[in-house]
């Protein structure tokens, strides 16, 4: 009979405590190696921003006016994404969001949240911070931020038409933005991340530029005028200082460029502007020599032209000398000036102008004139006071421009001499008129404003020898012009002694006011604008 087996060993109390330890050790290491794992395996937002459509950026260099005071630039700003297989309740989500954004697609969103394929997805982007702190308060998973370079224009709609517009990733589509992108050139990014170019520093200065935008926009309201336009710019350099046009342009609002009536009037528009083309006719007549200023010319009878006839608005009843014709703004004068020089010399004056071409400038296109399609004696003569052949008024101000200061062509610019974005270039000497016309113009234009007869003479502003002419053009609708419906413009120099300075500013169908005497004509609102915008932007202007 075998002996009884000895018991079995209990393990001691310190091996039993020594084995719990290790499995915890094991499992936190087992933990933590999994944790590794998943960081390196790129889940959430570093494989997001590695592996997904994320849209670029671009970060742009400032925009200045010509003192330096900034128009526009470049800020950080939260763009809010979704990760839609993270979000619990679609509807949840889509409410309180839409509750933040009420201008927001509800149907999309829900749309957007509810396809759990996408890992990746841009619900709102460029926000402001106080909106976003409200949606990071609604404290909702899968939803999310990433700071974005976003486009700031501090000044708002102020010249809005000549500084353009970018789109959601910054690239410029119009203006001195697009400007940028085609030659200053901007820097692709992801993220925020600041410029490093210098600023483009314009021609405008923002307090002209603001006191021409304040006074076309109370002449809009005083005349009830559909809209308006004006110009500012340097007589010898081309440098413009102010240019509007109204209704006004929002930047931050590139949509608005899709609206027929904030078209820009200044450059991508074209007018038939009237009796102040009856300084070009003069001015071709007197470089010609076939005239002086003391040359009559008989308007006592109106001038027929086939079945066309050609009539003065106030007839003197008498023959006018030449200067008589321009400050008394005749038609018939202006017309017989134009048929003795002839289709082709008007022709190429013109064109020698800068009148019959288009072009671009810094800001954008110039838009292509609408000539006539024959040019016969009907037309030299209608196209002697401003009919029948449309003009941007950028174009017009310009070759005015090349008029009064000593006959030397010029070019518009928006973009100051000195500055990068501007290299320097051969400067056009090109000679459109000899001294001895543009100081006889400039004479007619001061004797415009001065005369009690003249045209022009609520133009004046004590202090700034202003010159100037009138321009009241009938409007074509469906083929027919209509004396109650005019555009009225005004073009103006000073000091006329020595022009520096030259300036356009142009109504759309104005309406008779209170002070107007029942008048449309450019006398009675036109003249008396330039007024008001030369005695606020004059003592701002170098």
């Amino acid at each position: 009979m075998s002996s009884p087996s000895p018991p079995a060993r209990q393990p001691l109390p310190e091996q039993r405590t020594l084995a719990i330890l290790l499995l915890i050790v094991a499992g936190f290491a087992i933990l933590g190696v999994q944790l590794v794992w998943q960081a390196t395996k790129g889940q959430g937002r570093a494989r997001l921003s590695i592996s997904e459509p994320i849209a670029r950026s671009f970060a742009r260099p400032d925009i200045v006016d010509r003192s330096g005071r900034l128009i526009a630039t470049d800020l950080e700003a939260p763009s809010l994404f979704a990760d839609p297989a993270l979000i619990l309740d679609v509807d949840e989500a889509a409410e309180k969001l839409a509750a933040i954004l009420p201008d927001i697609d509800q149907v999309q969103l829900r749309s957007t949240l509810a396809d759990r394929s996408r890992r990746f997805v841009w619900l709102r982007r460029g926000l402001s911070p106080r909106i976003a702190q409200r949606i990071h308060d609604l404290g909702l998973p899968g939803l999310a931020f990433r700071r974005e370079q976003r486009r700031s224009y501090p000044l708002g709609t102020l010249a809005g038409h000549i500084i353009g517009s970018v789109t959601i990733d910054n690239r410029g589509i119009a203006g001195i933005e697009k400007f940028i992108d085609e030659t200053v050139g901007v820097e692709a990014i992801l993220g925020a991340k600041p410029a490093a170019k210098v600023p483009v520093q314009l021609s405008l200065d923002i307090g002209v530029q603001f006191a021409l935008e304040d006074e076309l926009v109370r002449a809009t309201r005083h005349y009830a005028a559909a809209g308006a336009a004006g110009i500012i710019l340097d007589a010898t350099t081309g440098e413009v200082f102010a240019a509007a046009s109204v209704p006004e342009l929002d930047p931050a609002r590139p949509g608005q460029t899709l609206e027929a009536a904030r078209l820009d009037k200044v450059t991508a528009s074209t007018f038939e502007l009237g009796s102040i083309f009856k300084l070009i006719t003069i001015a071709d007549a007197l470089d010609a020599g076939a005239a002086t200023a003391d040359t009559v010319i008989d308007v006592r009878t109106p001038l027929r032209i086939g079945r066309h006839l050609i009539r003065d608005l106030h007839p003197a009843g008498r023959p006018l000398s030449v200067r008589e014709v321009f400050t008394q703004s005749s038609n018939v004068g202006a017309a017989r000036l134009a048929l003795a020089a002839g289709s082709d010399r008007q022709r190429a004056f013109l064109d020698r102008l800068g009148l019959l071409r288009g072009g671009r400038t810094e800001a954008g296109i110039i838009a292509q004139p609408n000539v006539p399609l024959r040019w016969g004696e009907v037309e030299t003569a209608t196209v002697a006071y401003g009919h029948g052949l449309a003009v941007s008024p950028l174009r017009f101000a310009a070759a005015t421009a090349s008029l009064l200061n000593g006959g030397l062509q010029i070019e518009p610019t928006f973009v100051r001499a000195g500055n990068p974005a501007r290299p320097p270039g051969p400067h056009s000497a090109m000679r459109v008129v000899t001294a001895e016309t543009s100081a006889v113009l400039t004479t007619l234009m001061r004797r415009n404003v001065t005369l009690p007869t003249g045209t022009g003479r609520r133009a004046d502003v004590a202090g700034y020898e202003i010159g100037g002419k009138t321009g009241t053009a009938e409007i074509a609708i469906d083929g027919k012009y209509r004396g109650d419906q005019v555009l009225a413009s005004f073009v103006a120099t000073f000091p006329a002694s020595q022009p520096k300075y030259v300036v356009l500013v142009m109504l759309d169908r104005p309406q008779p006011a209170p002070d107007t005497a029942g008048q449309i004509t450019a006398g009675h609102n036109a003249a008396p604008t330039v007024a008001r915008i030369i005695a606020r932007a004059g003592p701002l202007l170098p």
